[in-house]
């Protein structure tokens, strides 16, 4: 178990050079290993390989990390891909490490990593993936599954209450993403109570408690912080109803974000999917320069409700600052977009 949590990437951002393997991680150091003593089986990946994919890292092939093979059984526990570009390139040997464990732990590895640095898997795939890692580990909390899988921690809750009629025997704690064993009473059965809201939310007190087994007064209390939080949403929204010279609520002189022009949160899903994308190719995941693009994008929130987070937390005598440094970065980001858009252009003109 230990081994799981031994590669863990920061900010997900994408490259080798943030993939630590050696004695200290739990895996072997890096060694060269014959690709025909390789196998690839048991894939996150419901469609299996992308060979587009494939011949993009073969383009890149020198600079590509190492795969991970699981020693007893001498099967890519990472690197698919990699492996067959290297075949693709008449390559007879790839950089590889070993993970010591067993099949369970190189399947939360295999996902934990195709999440972090290779092709991001499809909603489809992480979906599945949650699915069987809560049938081999049902102590684990729904946030430290969705911190394997990338999937919201109330996703892996409804499909954790799916799986409850095929498991129903489940444990009476969990372990966070800490490693520490929590009792599930407290907050998962309020979290079921708030869920429930959200999709019935003129359900009563009584309704809540006996749909989600949580009691008369938890259940009031889930109402009660529905509806609180519910007017403090209608409170913002009437502040920001003047609209400025630029058409931007409550910022004069400001033009209306890209964002809220695609539609809202559907903008914000796009932007998010868009990023996603950009991890995916390899011409900016090793390079030194595509990775901090990467780096400066994956820590840019993306739902508008984030923005306002960081908006609400800012101490009042810090807002001027910020707001500064906001307006140039703003102006650089548009420099940017302004010298990329004549490349483009450039680029279909030749």
């Amino acid at each position: 178990m230990d081994q799981i949590a031994a590669v863990r990437p920061e900010a997900n951002a994408a490259g080798h050079d943030v993939l630590e393997f050696g004695s200290d991680s739990g895996y072997s150091e890096i060694e060269q290993i014959p690709i025909d003593e390789l196998s690839v089986l048991d894939s996150p990946r419901i469609g299996g390989e992308d060979f587009t994919h494939v011949r993009a890292l073969a383009e890149v092939i020198t600079v590509l990390p190492p795969i991970v093979v699981h020693r007893q059984t001498m099967t890519v526990v990472d690197g698919a891909h990699r492996l067959r570009a290297a075949q693709r390139s008449g390559a007879e040997v790839i950089d590889a490490v070993y993970f010591d464990g067993d099949a369970r732990e190189a399947f939360v590895i295999a996902v934990r990593m195709n999440s972090a640095h290779g092709l991001p898997l499809t909603l489809a795939d992480r979906k599945a993936a949650a699915t069987r890692i809560l049938g081999d580990y049902p102590e684990w909390s729904n946030r430290r599954v969705a911190d394997v899988v990338g999937l919201s921690d109330k996703t892996v809750g409804a499909i954790r209450r799916g799986a409850d009629a095929e498991y129903p025997q489940q444990p009476d704690a969990r372990m966070g993403r800490d490693g520490v064993m929590y009792p599930v009473e407290a907050g998962e059965r309020r979290r079921r109570a708030l869920e429930f809201l959200a999709d019935k939310p003129g359900a009563s007190a009584k309704e809540v408690a006996l749909a989600t087994g949580v009691s008369l007064t938890t259940a009031k209390k889930a109402r009660r912080d529905v509806r609180e939080n519910r007017a403090a949403g209608a409170g913002r929204d009437g502040q920001g109803a003047d609209t400025g010279a630029g058409g931007e609520t409550g910022v004069p002189g400001v033009a209306p974000s890209a964002d809220r022009q695609a539609g809202g949160q559907g903008g914000s899903r796009d932007t998010g999917a868009i990023v996603r994308r950009l991890r995916a190719d390899p011409s900016l995941r090793f390079t030194e320069y595509g990775r901090r693009l990467l780096r400066m994008l994956e820590a840019l929130p993306v739902e508008p409700a984030a923005w306002q987070m960081i908006v609400d937390s800012i101490p009042m005598h810090c807002a001027p600052t910020v707001a500064e440094l906001a307006r140039r970065h703003a102006v650089e980001w548009q420099n940017l977009a302004e010298r990329l858009a004549r490349k483009a252009d450039l680029d279909r003109i030749s």
